[in-house]
């Protein structure tokens, strides 16, 4: 058993932020992988469904970015998921756009998200880190984030968004590294 989460604010105006990338891979996980229809539930949006023969619960915590370990913490004892079955998707200023990390444990680096998770559920996790790359000029790092992608970006995500489905199988099985070379070779 596994959840999937994906980082990301609930008003319709983030929907296409930067910060909501991870909103975006659970759609794309969701339709990809047939899983069922969000419901609301543990102040989340959470689907379940299989992927090849392992069960996997996917959500979207709705409880804002910086709370997003409540909905995590209520969700994983429920189901009685270790921590260890969490995987997080959340976008990243430190890796360049279209890029994707994959990690077990680590700091936050100060992602407000996973720092969060971090205090409700510990740090002994998976994330997946997607590239947004870091804003030029004079713009506030706060201000980039709860920007939209542009038209050339939103593409981008999308094609990032299908490399990780294509790939899925090896994040399924916990083999990051090889799932991050094969995301960014595709």
């Amino acid at each position: 058993m596994l959840l999937f989460v994906g980082l990301g604010n609930p008003t319709p105006d983030s929907e296409n932020n930067r910060h909501n990338v991870g909103f975006k891979i659970i759609d794309a996980i969701n339709k990809k992988f047939s899983l069922s229809k969000q419901k609301p539930k543990f102040k989340g949006l959470l689907t379940t469904g299989n992927i090849g023969n392992i069960k996997v619960y996917a959500i979207k915590p709705l409880t804002f970015m910086n709370n997003s370990g409540i909905c995590i913490r209520e969700l994983i004892e429920y189901f009685k998921i270790d921590a260890r079955d969490v995987i997080v998707f959340h976008d990243d200023l430190d890796v360049e756009f279209g890029k994707i990390k994959a990690k077990f444990g680590g700091s936050s680096a100060g992602h407000n998200g996973i720092a969060s998770i971090d205090k409700f559920i510990g740090k002994d996790y998976s994330r997946v880190r997607i590239g947004i790359g870091k804003p030029k000029g004079n713009i506030e790092v706060a201000d980039y984030v709860l920007q939209n992608f542009d038209e050339e970006e939103s593409e981008g995500i999308e094609k990032i968004s299908n490399h990780i489905n294509e790939s899925i199988s090896f994040l399924v099985e916990k083999k990051l590294d090889l799932f991050s070379s094969t995301v960014n070779n595709k």
